[in-house]
């Protein structure tokens, strides 16, 4: 317990720094903003997962969360993207980004930025297709469980199993550029159903709990890295 305390205080010295640098505090809060696509897709859906992810993170790690009680959302377009270190995309269905949209999601990764994707049924095909059609076929690569963002605040087994979407064990996919991981994408899990209030899903306890400790994880490597 005392290595585990030892570790988040120096996690939190970096993200203060990190933050403060990029200007990637709203306020003095960290937000991580729902981004809000075209192609028909269900881009709202979960609802109460950032809101509730945001208060478990700052009183898991402390690290300064904005108090939300519904999602901050941005578009690819809006001006103020780089404002957000983390980004979140989930939704059942189609996902279409326009030209300016993709050259935008470049350049705000190249700036520092993080995208979270998590799947949910029916966003896989073209979640992986506008990817692809961005970074190149075969961007995606599963990351191993020895991989940081499964270790870097709880120490996991590699992405944990929320919901059953397609048959088989839950895999977690990266995106690099120039060495730094800045797509995080959860497949064939759904943490974000994890994450929503106890009612929406009725997920156990435990559930709920491996769903929080990766998404704490996530928040914390993208703040770090």
């Amino acid at each position: 317990m005392m290595k585990l305390i030892r570790q988040c205080g120096y996690i939190l010295i970096t993200i203060v720094v990190v933050a403060s640098t990029a200007n990637r505090v709203i306020g003095e809060d960290i937000v991580i903003a729902k981004l809000r696509y075209g192609g028909g897709g269900d881009w709202y859906a979960n609802p109460t997962s950032l809101p509730n992810l945001h208060y478990e993170v700052e009183n898991r790690t402390g690290i300064s969360m904005a108090d939300i009680e519904e999602d901050v959302v941005v578009s690819l377009s809006d001006p103020n993207l780089q404002s957000y270190p983390i980004i979140n995309i989930t939704g059942h269905g189609r996902i279409a980004f326009t030209e300016e949209e993709r050259r935008a999601l470049v350049d705000y990764l190249k700036g520092g930025g993080f995208l979270h994707a998590d799947d949910n049924y029916g966003m896989d095909e073209y979640f992986r297709a506008e990817m692809e059609a961005i970074f190149g076929e075969g961007c995606l690569v599963e990351l191993p469980k020895s991989h940081l963002i499964y270790h870097c605040f709880y120490d996991l087994d590699g992405l944990p199993k929320i919901h059953e979407h397609h048959g088989g064990p839950p895999k977690g996919y990266g995106i690099f550029i120039d060495g730094r991981l800045c797509v995080f994408y959860s497949y064939n899990t759904d943490l974000s159903d994890g994450w929503e209030a106890p009612e929406v899903h009725n997920d156990p306890p435990q559930k709920r709990e491996m769903a929080y400790q990766m998404g704490t994880n996530i928040v914390v490597y993208a703040l770090t890295h």
